[in-house]
């Protein structure tokens, strides 16, 4: 396994986009550059570290997303999309490779941080969307940025915002073009927490490293069962619940918890897995 591992870097500082370290592995979605839009070679070297993570072949407990600039991501490179001489099969081999990333994220099952600092528009607003902690700033602005400029989303703003905030509201938000605040996004469950704007990366990285330190099967197991949770009745679900919990007791994980628990003791979960 690897520990720290670089896949692709800034063009101005050569920081890493993409590396690991403490059970936490680290995609910057954007940098400085291009004005904070969506960073290419983290979408390559991103949806490659996730792979390895869903293979096996890199430890992580935890996804963080954050920005290197200013904002978390404020959307793709309009400059690029307007300089592609073939503009269709440029913007197709963007969505594809975004998406790609996107399916990575999934087939990863890690818990997902993201530090929303700034804006997060377009793109950026479609990967928060993901996150299953999401720390924003009180300056922190979401928008969809779509329609702005003529296009549609992609991302999976359309599937993912309505599951969010419901039809009606994700059909306002995308149609109007909304800019969100930072405490509408709080009431409506787009971010998790708002805290001050200089501690929005802290605060992320805190939440991931806390993950990551914890039971990587049992927080595997929880997602599921959120995530399947809209597609089931209760008695379906409280059946798949029983399975699940039935499953983790016998695991390492839920051994060393129940015998920790009893032996007043905190448990070893880098020892269970």
């Amino acid at each position: 396994m690897t520990s720290t591992t670089s896949t692709a870097t800034t063009p101005s500082s050569a920081e890493p986009l993409v590396h690991s370290n403490g059970g936490v592995l680290t995609i910057t979605v954007s940098t400085a550059a291009a004005g904070t839009s969506l960073a290419d070679d983290a979408l390559a070297g991103g949806a490659q570290a996730l792979r390895e993570v869903a293979r096996g072949q890199r430890e992580a407990g935890a996804i963080l997303l954050v920005g290197a600039g200013a904002n978390f991501c404020a959307g793709g490179n309009v400059r690029a999309f307007a300089a592609a001489e073939d503009r269709p099969t440029y913007l197709r081999g963007l969505a594809d490779n975004f998406h790609a990333m996107v399916a990575a994220l999934y087939e990863a099952d890690r818990p997902v941080v993201a530090a929303v600092k700034g804006w997060a528009a377009g793109a950026g607003m479609s990967l928060v969307l993901h996150a299953d902690v999401a720390i924003g700033g009180e300056s922190t602005r979401m928008r969809p940025a779509y329609r702005g400029i003529g296009l549609t989303p992609d991302g999976g703003m359309t599937w993912t915002l309505p599951r969010a905030v419901g039809a009606a509201r994700a059909r306002n938000i995308i149609l109007t073009d909304r800019v969100i605040s930072a405490s509408e996004a709080a009431d409506w469950g787009l971010l998790s927490e708002v805290v001050a704007d200089d501690d929005v990366d802290a605060v992320a990285r805190a939440a991931a490293e806390k993950i990551a330190a914890g039971p990587w099967q049992a927080d595997q197991g929880a997602r599921r069962l959120l995530s399947a949770a809209p597609d089931h009745s209760l008695v379906e679900h409280l059946a798949l619940e029983a399975q699940s919990i039935a499953l983790r007791s016998g695991a390492p994980e839920g051994r060393e918890g129940v015998d920790a628990f009893i032996g007043k003791r905190k448990p070893d979960w880098a020892a269970s897995r």
